[in-house]
């Protein structure tokens, strides 16, 4: 049996003094004891609710600009060519040190959107789950717990065109998709879950998506982009008359294990829509600024009583702290007023924030995490309490140094099911992956 040590530990309820948690053989919380007053701090684990591994790779690479109208529009442009150029071996190397720079800053959970399926010419790898289980390797050796989202992508956009060349690796028809679902699903185990992606309203028809889902067991999640851009939006009015998120409330059984991607541009009848629906909003601050995106409505969802988390999407960032900041500060500037994301019985921010993301752990994951409950897994982040920023730290302002008081890591230690992987900031094995990730990346773009 394992014991996360002693520790002031927070749960979505607030602090908890002294409480060592005992683990099973399986990585589950089986009663948390009391072990006398401390001044470390633990918080649960963040899951990273949006993840497409390969473009960290790119990141700081489409800075530049291409059109004076540069936009998401453009940007795919320079993704699509570096999605061309990615083997199992290089996805594997570059998934490894973005996990591993997750784990170091306190994501132990990740939902991988993942679409790379084929080889560049489009034919199937001679396994063709070849490229996802690169993934689920990389997770293995890092020891990230991963829910792996497999995307159907059908067709390039509203119209039903036909994917287009630098598209043609994505592709599936709807038999192949399921086949490549059956044989993952059979691989699941504690740390690994298998859910669907549908790529969004405008790559997956109306009749396929509805087969899909209908061939998914009960319980599997299941993530869509949608929403992100103005364009989408007018084009979904265009074709189906009606807005991405209207349109899909109305046409699927859009529930709790639901995750909707982005959904930045909502008028109010959709904020309340998703709110009753019970889904989680997939929300990824930096990446959205960074493509000129747009501002998700936070404070209208919360008060709608919204489930939402974040993700770190293109991985421009890979900081739960950040995308935290970012949420709250995008807010700001648009209203031009301070503490935004605050709740009736909580004027704290980083408290808010922080319950959010407990609250839609394991409905968008599928996996049992969030709060650091009996029967949960122990997933958790420990504090580097000596940092200045918690000098004199207390209970009601713990939560907000560590998400506003800079860039300085504050992790000092993050378990995964009981088990340590990170310790004095930095993984196990972070030196090694590193080499192997520089070197695929080098013959990436040598290519």
């Amino acid at each position: 049996m394992q014991t996360i040590p002693n520790a002031r530990l927070w749960h979505p309820q607030g602090w908890q003094d002294g409480v060592k948690l005992d683990v099973d053989a399986h990585g589950r919380i089986i009663r948390g004891t009391n072990g006398g007053t401390t001044p470390q701090r633990v918080v649960p684990g963040i899951a990273n609710l949006h993840s497409h591994a390969f473009q960290r790779a790119m990141a700081g690479m489409a800075e530049r600009q291409t059109n004076p109208e540069d936009s998401f529009w453009t940007w795919r442009e320079t993704m699509y060519r570096f999605a061309e150029r990615f083997n199992p071996e290089m996805l594997h190397a570059v998934a490894a040190q973005l996990y591993t720079e997750m784990l170091e800053a306190g994501y132990t959970t990740v939902c991988e959107f993942h679409y790379l399926h084929h080889a560049p010419d489009g034919k199937p790898y001679a396994d063709p789950a070849a490229m996802s289980r690169a993934l689920i390797e990389a997770a293995y050796d890092t020891g990230i717990r991963l829910t792996l989202l497999p995307v159907l992508y059908m067709t390039g956009g509203f119209d039903g065109r036909a994917l287009g060349e630098r598209q043609r690796r994505f592709g599936h028809d709807i038999d192949a998709y399921l086949r490549l679902l059956d044989t993952l699903r059979a691989e699941e185990h504690a740390m690994l879950r298998v859910g669907c992606a549908l790529h969004s309203l405008r790559a997956v028809p109306p009749d396929a998506m509805g087969a899909v889902l209908e061939a998914l067991p009960a319980d599997s999640p299941v993530h869509i982009h949608i929403a992100e851009q103005v364009s989408e939006v007018e084009d979904c009015l265009a074709t189906r008359n009606a807005r991405p998120v209207e349109w899909l409330l109305a046409n699927a059984q859009v529930d709790s294990r639901w995750t909707l991607v982005h959904a930045t541009h909502l008028n109010e009848a959709e904020v309340q829509g998703i709110a009753r629906s019970g889904a989680t909003v997939a929300i990824c601050p930096t990446t959205e600024a960074n493509l000129g995106d747009g501002l998700f409505p936070l404070r209208d969802y919360l008060d709608a009583g919204g489930r939402w988390g974040i993700g770190s999407d293109s991985h421009i960032s890979v900081s739960p702290v950040e995308e935290l900041r970012w949420l709250e500060y995008g807010q700001r500037l648009v209203t031009r007023r301070r503490n935004i994301a605050v709740q009736a019985d909580s004027p704290s921010v980083g408290e808010t924030l922080m319950r959010g993301v407990a609250a839609s752990a394991a409905a968008a994951t599928g996996h049992d995490i969030g709060g650091l409950n009996d029967s949960e897994f122990a997933d958790a982040v420990v504090f580097d309490i000596t940092a200045p920023q918690f000098a004199g730290v207390r209970d009601e302002d713990a939560l907000d140094r560590w998400i506003f008081s800079g860039n300085r890591n504050l992790v000092r230690e993050t378990w995964v099911g009981g088990r340590c992987v990170v310790e004095q900031g930095r993984h196990f094995h972070s030196d090694a992956i590193a080499d192997h990730c520089r070197a695929a990346i080098e013959r990436l773009l040598a290519d």
